[in-house]
């Protein structure tokens, strides 16, 4: 028992008012006169009207009131104390009596609580006494409660209406005399019950020895067969069979094996990483070089463009000045028809040049070898050697 206890039990009996000052030393030694007191002065505190027996002196007495209060806790307070404990009036006494106070102290509080609550604010008031939904519960308690009434009500009703023939029956039993051989009929059914109960007892305990030494005999057995069984294993675990050098042997080339596979396929998998890196490197190059090809053959075209421009503006001034050579009259001279022949040939060599020109531009997917076909070098350079000082 705790020091703790005590004081607490000590205090919850100064705030009951106990009439006699309980201190913590009381309970040092065995007290039981003191614990008597306490235990009867709490019955007293819960039902006034409780007849208890108070004669504590001997031995028999202390035992019959100790199971008294222990029926009265049990059957009023549904409260379950240690007779043992109690008997015993010292310390451990205190934990059972503790039960028993901390009710009437509980009590005593939650009175106190709410005079005072009273007092100073009134009676409480909540939303739940307006709401009626919070009645819905005790309203379903309150019809159940009266179904059940009703029911003890009229069970009780039909067993008041055949109290009247069972009066007379209970009359007649009691005044009717007893009849000795009726008496020793009814004694002697029982005692032959009685004999075949045991009967039956004794085939039933002859019966278990007969299935226990039949357990009996299966477990040696079975024993036995543990017994042998352990010592197969321990002769089994003694030898050693004869593939365990070459297990051996293999598990170690095994681990040797299974290292090389597992840098093996590091590198691998990092040289197939190189790979793959190499390869997109190698894509955004050809991508790239595409994109210059692209712009070298639009840039190319442009040029050409410029040149059948320029090419164009210089057959329309040759035309002109053919025009103001016949109005003159020069045709007649032969040298001068050489001259205009050879321009005639000229413009119409360089009209061929650059009509097979126009045909390669139409076609916008044909590479920059296909336009340089259509132009070689050779008629370019003719065509500008043609084109000198002297024929302007």
């Amino acid at each position: 028992m705790s020091f703790r206890e005590l004081r607490n039990f000590t205090e919850m009996l100064r705030e009951l008012d106990f009439p006699r000052q309980v201190s913590i030393d009381n309970f040092r030694q065995p007290n039981f006169p003191l614990v008597a007191e306490v235990l009867l002065w709490v019955v007293k505190r819960i039902d006034a009207s409780a007849i208890l027996p108070t004669d504590i002196e001997d031995e028999a007495d202390r035992v019959l009131f100790v199971k008294a209060i222990a029926q009265f806790m049990a059957t009023k307070l549904h409260l379950r104390l240690n007779t043992k404990r109690m008997y015993e009036a010292n310390g451990h006494a205190v934990k059972e009596l503790i039960k028993a106070t901390s009710i009437l102290h509980t009590a005593l509080k939650a009175q106190s609580s709410e005079d005072s609550q009273e007092e100073i604010l009134g009676p409480p008031v909540s939303m739940s006494d307006f709401s009626i939904t919070d009645k819905l519960g005790e309203l379903k308690k309150i019809r159940e409660l009266a179904a059940d009434i009703t029911a003890r009500g009229a069970s009780l009703f039909e067993l008041l209406g055949s109290e009247v023939q069972l009066r007379e029956d209970r009359n007649d039993a009691l005044a009717k005399g007893l009849d000795i051989g009726e008496l020793e009929a009814g004694v002697r059914e029982s005692i032959n019950s009685v004999a075949e109960n045991v009967q039956k007892t004794i085939e039933m305990m002859d019966n278990i020895a007969s299935d226990e030494k039949q357990l009996e005999s299966k477990l040696k057995s079975r024993k036995e067969e543990i017994e042998r069984s352990q010592k197969r294993l321990k002769s089994l675990k003694s030898v050693r069979p004869a593939f365990m050098d070459e297990y051996e042997k293999y598990e170690a080339d095994l681990s040797k094996v299974y290292e090389e596979y597992v840098e093996k396929f590091r590198n691998l998998s990092f040289l197939e990483q190189e790979l793959e890196a190499h390869n997109r490197a190698e894509q955004d190059k050809l991508e790239e070089s595409e994109t210059q090809l692209k712009q070298m053959q639009s840039r190319m075209r442009m040029e050409e463009l410029r040149m059948l421009r320029g090419t164009g503006e210089l057959n329309g001034d040759l035309d002109d000045e053919d025009d103001d050579l016949d109005d003159l009259g020069l045709d007649e001279s032969g040298e001068e028809n050489e001259d205009s022949d050879a321009d005639l040939e000229t413009e119409h060599r360089v009209a061929k040049t650059f009509g097979g020109m126009d045909a390669n531009l139409d076609s916008e997917d044909e590479d920059s070898d296909d336009i340089s076909g259509s132009i070689g070098e050779g008629e370019e350079d003719a065509v500008v050697s043609e084109f000198s000082d002297d024929d302007f």
